[in-house]
């Protein structure tokens, strides 16, 4: 009986593969494609593909969509954008799963909660001037785009974006009832004015960006979690920070604890303080940090080998030089892509900037996302690797 389910489950699996569709979009409707994306969705079902060709000389196709099936979008030419002069809502619903790739477009905003499951929304390539995900039950992953405003999102991964600002929290929706089963990961993202946690359901990492002008903000963590930020440059010295001028603000409301790893960061301030923890419920641990001021900390439960250095820090390049090299943490899980001690900053580490920042990296698709262990013992018999990619 077993065997008999198990092959009734697989030839379901097939059946709803071979039942998805490409269709497509073009200019005028040549060839029999639609002419409007709008008529592609309206016509589609769960699972297609809706392929649509960039109009001649960057025209853009005007109209603004809902999104309310589960559908992935992609450009027609290889490694060119489609232009959209309008907005996006995706619809959600529990299972909708929507995927958009090459997209130059206004706003993208999911309209609500999730009840009774979760939506998860993907953006690779894209050009957006507003993103907004910040919605219960909802998981927004983010990948090689560029945001000209806010970007919102309740849970979810960010690598290898350009922000304006991220703020991460469920804005004025509730808890997230439909628990996702992974981590919120923030890498390797330029950031121009700062990074700002209010989620209280998921523990975070924020690895390896680069905020031009701002600074860390923690607001909230999950209770009793280990949450951190680790080899990131955070620049407040000629615009902001918190109160203080600092790099790391944390201020976590009564009855919200937990423990916040801060290591082998570039803390640049524009003011007195470089972390400042305004209360003590929030446990705070900085080590092998680097600011080019006196290292002024508050409320730091645990700290040590956080110094004042010479350093420069490039905001065109994305680049730390100086003192910094080779001035990280010696543990071995913080060990450099080229096997030397930690760089502090956002080059530094087994998530380096340059993994999700490659040089000439031109016209080819692009790793988005490697997890491996940082340590592997004598004796390890499976070792787990978890990777993912997109095409352009």
């Amino acid at each position: 009986m077993k065997k008999q389910l198990l092959f009734i489950a697989i030839a379901g699996l097939f059946a709803n593969l071979a039942s998805a569709a490409d269709l497509y979009v073009r200019e005028n409707g040549a060839n029999g494609a639609y002419s409007t994306i709008t008529a592609a969705i309206t016509a589609s079902a769960n699972g297609d593909r809706i392929i649509i060709k960039p109009k001649a000389a960057g025209a853009a196709y005007i109209e603004n969509l809902t999104i309310n099936k589960s559908l992935t979008f992609v450009s027609e030419t290889n490694f060119e954008r489609y232009k959209l002069q309008g907005n996006i809502v995706v619809s959600p619903l529990a299972g909708r799963v929507v995927t958009i790739h090459n997209a130059n477009v206004g706003s993208v905003t999911v309209s609500g909660a999730t009840t009774g499951g979760r939506t998860t929304l993907n953006v690779f390539n894209s050009l957006i001037v507003f993103f907004d995900a910040a919605r219960a039950n909802t998981t927004a992953n983010l990948s090689g785009c560029t945001v000209e405003n806010e970007t919102g999102i309740s849970h979810g991964r960010c690598t290898g974006n350009i922000f304006s600002s991220l703020f991460i929290s469920n804005g004025n929706d509730p808890a997230d009832t439909s628990l996702a089963t992974d981590d919120i990961e923030i890498i390797a993202n330029i950031v121009s004015y700062g990074i700002s946690n209010s989620q209280k359901n998921y523990i975070f990492k924020f690895l390896n960006n680069f905020l031009t002008q701002g600074s860390f903000n923690i607001w909230a963590v999950k209770n009793g979690s280990t949450n951190e930020i680790t080899n990131n440059v955070a620049d407040t010295s000629t615009n902001g920070g918190g109160q203080f001028g600092e790099g790391v603000s944390i201020n976590l409301a009564s009855g919200n604890t937990g423990n916040i790893s801060i290591y082998n960061n570039v803390l640049t301030s524009g003011n007195d303080y470089v972390i400042y923890n305004y209360n003590a419920n929030a446990t705070v641990s900085a080590y092998y940090n680097m600011s080019g001021v006196t290292f002024l900390l508050n409320n730091v439960a645990n700290q040590g080998s956080n110094t004042m250095g010479d350093f420069t820090v490039n905001a065109n390049s994305h680049t730390v030089s100086g003192a910094n090299v080779n001035a990280g943490s010696p543990a071995v899980e913080y060990t450099d892509l080229d096997l030397t001690r930690n760089d502090i900053g956002n080059l530094g580490g087994s998530n380096s900037w340059n993994n999700y920042w490659p040089a000439n990296v031109g016209v080819k698709p692009q790793i988005n996302y490697l997890s491996t262990p940082r340590t592997i013992n004598v004796g390890t018999s499976t070792l787990n690797v978890i990777g993912s990619g997109y095409s352009k």
